[in-house]
C-alpha cells in the first residue's frame, strides 16, 4: 500500500514536470505502458492466492485511477496553456480602426487619357478608334511614308511573321485615314463636306525600351479637316489644351520647325513651365503640322478645297510631367505601392 501511494505521488510529480504533450506521453509510458511500473504489478497478481489477489487488485486499480486522473489533469493544463499562448500571439487590439476593403482606382495613364478626351470633347472633337493590328498601307503608305523609309525597318517595327503587309501600328495616325475615308463615304452626296474633328487615343508599338521608352505605349493623334483650316487654328487649339491640361496659364508653348512625312509644314511642340521643379526647361511633348496633300488624297479628300492640321502626343509623357514621375517603366511594372498613390 505504501509503495502504491509513493508510486502515485511519483507519477503525479513526473506528469507535473512534463513541459509538453510529448514529455507527458513518455511519463505515462513509465507507469501505464506495457512495461510500466503499475502494469508490472498487475502482472504479478497471478502469483497470489485468491483472497490476497482480490485485495491487491483493488489497491492497484485505485492507484491506476489516481494516476490516470493526474495524467488527464496535466493534459488539460497543457491544452489550456497552449490555448492561452495562441491567444496571446494572435491577440487583436479591438480599439484600432478597421482596415476596411481596399478600393481600386484608375491607372494614371488611363486618368490622363480620360482627361485628354474630355478636354478635346469640350471643343467639338469626337473620339475615334481603330485596330491595333494594321495594314502596311494604312500605317505607312497612306500617310505619305514611302517603301524605303527607315520607319518600315524590321528593327523599328513589329511585323507579323509571314505577313509583311501586316504589323502592330506604330502610331494612331492610321485612324485618321480610316476616319477620313468613312467620313467621305458617309457624306458623298453633299456638295460641301462637314468638318472632321477627331482625336484617336490608343496603344501603339515600337521596338524601343529604356527609362523613357517602352515597346508598348500610348498615343493620342488629333485631326481637324475643313475649309480654311490653318496653322493658326492648330496653334490656338494646342496652346489652349496644354494650359487646361496642366491647369496653369504660367507656361510657354513654342512650335519648332521639324519634318514628318504626313504633314507640311511640320513642327515639334515644346512647353516651358515658369515655376516648379521644371522651371525654365523646354520639354518636347508633341509633333504637329498641316496635313500633307498626299495624305488628304489617300483619305479621299480634295486638297485643293480642304485643308487640315494633325498632331500627335504621348499621354504617358504628359502623365509623367503632371504627376512628377521620372521613369516610364513604373507605369507598366504593376507595383501596387506606386499605383495606390493614384486611387
Amino acid at each position: 500500500m505504501d509503495n502504491l501511494d509513493q508510486l502515485v505521488q511519483q507519477a503525479t510529480a513526473d506528469f507535473a514536470a512534463a513541459a509538453d504533450s510529448a514529455q507527458l506521453e513518455q511519463a505515462k509510458a513509465r507507469y501505464l505502458g506495457k512495461s510500466g511500473s503499475l502494469t508490472e504489478r498487475l502482472k504479478g497478481l497471478g502469483k497470489l492466492d485468491a483472497d490476497a489477489r482480490r485485495a491487491a487488485g483493488a489497491e492497484i486499480n485505485r492507484a491506476k485511477e489516481a494516476i490516470e486522473a493526474g495524467l488527464e489533469a496535466r493534459r488539460e493544463a497543457l491544452r489550456e496553456a497552449a490555448l492561452q499562448a495562441q491567444l496571446a500571439a494572435e491577440a487583436l487590439d479591438v480599439t484600432l480602426p478597421g482596415r476596411g476593403n481596399l478600393r481600386g482606382g484608375l491607372h494614371p495613364a488611363s486618368r490622363t487619357l480620360e482627361r485628354i478626351e474630355a478636354l478635346f470633347r469640350s471643343i467639338g472633337f469626337v473620339v475615334a478608334d481603330g485596330p491595333e493590328i494594321e495594314t502596311d498601307w494604312h500605317n505607312f503608305t497612306a500617310l505619305n511614308t514611302p517603301e524605303n523609309h527607315p520607319a518600315r525597318s524590321m528593327h523599328d517595327t513589329f511585323y507579323l511573321e509571314g505577313h509583311d503587309d501586316v504589323l502592330l501600328r506604330t502610331h494612331t495616325s492610321p485612324v485618321q485615314i480610316r476616319a477620313m475615308l468613312a467620313h467621305v463615304a458617309l457624306h458623298a452626296d453633299l456638295q460641301t463636306m462637314p468638318e472632321i474633328r477627331i482625336i484617336a487615343p490608343g496603344r501603339v508599338f515600337r521596338v524601343d525600351s529604356d527609362a523613357t521608352h517602352s515597346p508598348m505605349f500610348h498615343q493620342v493623334e488629333g485631326l481637324w479637316v475643313g475649309e480654311n483650316v490653318s496653322f493658326a487654328d492648330l496653334k490656338g487649339v494646342i496652346a489652349d489644351f496644354l494650359r487646361k491640361f496642366f491647369e496653369s496659364d504660367d507656361l510657354q508653348v513654342r512650335f519648332r520647325p521639324s519634318f514628318f512625312p504626313f504633314t507640311e509644314p511640320s513642327a515639334e511642340i515644346d512647353v516651358a513651365f515658369m515655376s516648379g521643379a521644371l522651371k525654365g526647361r523646354w520639354l518636347e511633348i508633341a509633333g504637329c503640322g498641316m496635313v500633307h496633300p498626299n495624305v488628304l488624297r489617300f483619305g479621299g479628300i480634295d486638297p485643293e478645297r480642304y485643308t487640315g492640321f494633325a498632331f500627335g502626343m504621348g499621354p504617358d509623357r504628359l502623365t509623367m510631367l503632371r504627376y512628377g514621375v521620372n521613369d516610364l517603366r513604373l507605369f507598366f511594372d504593376g507595383d501596387l505601392r506606386f499605383l495606390s498613390q493614384f486611387r
